[in-house]
């Protein structure tokens, strides 16, 4: 697997929902439970092997580290409850929060790319702890950029203009990919904050309502001063 250095998140690293898509691929089941154990390097030759034999799962390694392992997974809760294309539209108007952004060339939410390169996915609050942005994909996504879309909103939902977060673990499940030009909406719901780690959720709907994919992650508060 190599990782292309158009599918940043922080420079000089992979985002994680792209990465943890790309890898959730290699494990025969619904629901993927991903966990990044480093930032994944761009441009480089990276191996996938199956997980030990307990498991059903996949491992991504650097040469001799590890940088990610997927496991089947489950999501036990209801998905996070969309609200109106115009209500998020307008809800990202106000993106980023406080005009901050960590990773501001970020492939899903950086607002430094260029329309068709990031995903420019902006959420912004509709309610309390519960943030949302409009997603229109130019040409019909594969899973992994659904994993993608599914990443930033779950750390927004907490707000980013005065700290700095990385990805730690994403539960994800796929259940349909968005047509072409399809208006959709991106969902985030703050869950609960531990310390350094940031329970969230997050969801992305069709232009019908339909639920396409929904995610629970963990988010870890780093020091900014990592990423320069």
């Amino acid at each position: 697997m190599i990782i292309k250095t158009r599918f940043h998140g922080p420079d000089g690293s992979g985002n994680g929902g792209y990465v943890a898509g790309l890898l959730a691929a290699h494990v025969d089941a619904d629901t993927v439970t991903v966990s990044l154990r480093k930032p994944p390097p761009l441009e480089s030759d990276l191996r996938v092997s199956p997980a030990d034999d307990r498991w059903l799962g996949a491992w991504l390694w650097d040469g001799e580290d590890l940088v990610a392992e997927a496991l089947a997974g489950a999501i036990v809760v209801p998905p996070v409850p969309p609200v109106a294309h115009a209500a998020a539209l307008a809800a990202s108007c106000g993106f980023p929060p406080g005009g901050r952004h960590p990773f501001p060339r970020c492939f899903v939410c950086g607002p430094e790319r260029e329309p068709g390169d990031g995903l420019r996915i902006a959420p912004g609050p509709v309610g309390e702890g519960t943030v949302a942005a409009p997603w229109t994909p130019a040409a019909e996504p594969g899973p992994e950029l659904v994993w993608a879309a599914l990443d930033c909103p779950g750390a927004w939902s907490f707000d980013l203009s005065d700290r700095t977060a990385v990805l730690g673990t994403m539960t994800a499940q796929v259940l349909g990919l968005p047509e072409a030009g399809e208006d959709c909406v991106v969902m985030g719901l703050a869950r609960s904050r531990e310390g350094r780690k940031m329970h969230a959720a997050t969801a992305l709907y069709g232009a019908d309502g339909r639920l396409l994919g929904r995610a629970e992650q963990i988010w870890i508060e780093v020091d900014p001063a990592l990423f320069g």
